[in-house]
């Protein structure tokens, strides 16, 4: 679940890590009230969206009056901002962020993140901060510097110092570094976080350090936990699928291809999509029905497969271990029942009473295409989808 700029500030200034003065803002009024109540001569007005790359698509804006920075807002508000990161649909802009302007000698990159390789929690730093990480990292990899907290004693400050040298940093701001660096630590281990990210985290102009920006992706799994936060999720953010999905319990993801993929398990669900991607095709979406699937489940699955008009054919591909295939099957026929899928189907079932489920779809009558294996399955839907006359529905090719 990802925190919104203004919301990811906040909690940075309750672990006591500086951020610029700024108020968010939901209307242009709201912005001139909030642009006179911070005081100064020019601020800055920012889009809240869940995405990177605003200040490239104009969603970021210097502003030298509260008239103009009502103006910046209403200018945003109510618009749909399009990115880099968010496909060119955009994401809905709600509310906008007010800020005093920071003074700027340099700009440092610095976020916290799960390295899953080596178990542990890493801190990656550059002083490229401002650019596109990934970019830096593929460009210039000298220019990345990762620390591994220990799993037992947590961060520790000769991590911060390491990093804050590597950075090129005067001693003082070290010092500095090494405070906020901890604080982002602890930030994200007791917010339960997946990444907390400041690109940039700026060197001001009389050597003090400010977190520009704020990134904060927590874990979904521990959302339980973190109530308070949990209450912040904006859901105007999200595809609409992906929502729909989360309610029934599904692993959703929307791609851009033409095949609807239906497995459960996450790996087998992305080694579903190579397979399907090495034989010419390309998937419409991730998406993990659960190893406790029930037939209506899948049909909700189906159901949301459908929703994207995209779609040519469809992949099932079911393991049963703890599910039963039958079970599946069930929910397989009542899907296609259900919603009146006009599209080729294809289905894998193997394990825990496969034979009952490739009985019950063989003796349903419905044009349903069996598959005795993983590589075949692909082959065939890949086929399907490229005989398809028109999506689901009737939509013309």
């Amino acid at each position: 679940m990802k925190l919104h700029e203004h919301q990811a500030k906040q909690l940075f200034r309750d672990y006591g890590i500086p951020v610029p003065e700024g108020r968010v803002a939901a209307s242009p009024e709201e912005a001139r009230a909030a642009a006179e109540a911070l005081g100064g001569n020019r601020w800055v007005v920012k889009a809240q969206v869940h995405a990177g790359g605003r200040g490239k698509a104009g969603g970021v804006r210097v502003v030298d009056s509260p008239e103009a920075a009502a103006e910046a807002a209403a200018a945003l508000l109510g618009s749909r901002l399009v990115t880099a990161q968010t496909g060119p649909v955009g994401l809905p802009v709600n509310a906008v962020l007010v800020e005093r302007p920071v003074e700027v000698a340099r700009e440092l990159y610095l976020a916290v993140l799960v390295d899953r390789a080596r178990g542990r929690v890493a801190l990656v730093a550059s002083a490229a901060g401002g650019m596109d990480i990934e970019q830096v990292a593929a460009e210039r990899p000298e220019a990345i510097h990762t620390v591994h907290a220990s799993p037992v004693s947590g961060f520790q400050p000769f991590l911060g110092r390491r990093l804050g040298f590597a950075l090129g940093l005067d001693p003082g701001q070290v010092r500095t570094f090494v405070a906020l660096a901890g604080a982002l630590h602890r930030l994200f281990t007791e917010r339960d976080a997946s990444l907390v990210e400041v690109n940039p985290l700026v060197v001001t102009a009389d050597g003090g350090l400010v977190a520009l920006d704020a990134k904060v992706v927590l874990d979904d799994n521990a959302l339980w936990r973190q109530e308070t936060l949990a209450g912040l999720r904006d859901e105007s953010q999200e595809e609409p699928r992906e929502r729909e999905a989360r309610a029934h319990g599904l692993n959703y993801v929307a791609l851009d291809g033409t095949i609807g993929c239906m497995v459960n398990g996450a790996g087998l669900a992305m080694a579903t999509m190579d397979l399907i991607k090495l034989h010419g095709g390309e998937p419409a979406n991730f998406l993990d029905v659960g190893g406790d699937a029930t037939a209506e489940r899948v049909a909700e699955a189906f159901k949301l497969i459908l929703a994207d008009g995209k779609v040519r054919a469809i992949l099932v591909n079911i393991f049963g271990g703890i599910v039963r295939c039958d079970l599946i099957a069930d929910g397989i026929l009542q899907a296609v029942r259900q919603v009146e899928v006009r599209v080729p189907v294809v289905v894998r079932l193997e394990g825990t009473n496969a034979e009952a489920g490739r009985e019950r779809l063989a003796a349903s009558g419905l044009d349903i295409i069996a598959a005795s294996d993983l590589t075949e399955a692909a082959r065939k839907v890949v086929a399907a989808a490229a005989g398809a006359r028109g999506a689901q529905g009737g939509i013309p090719a």
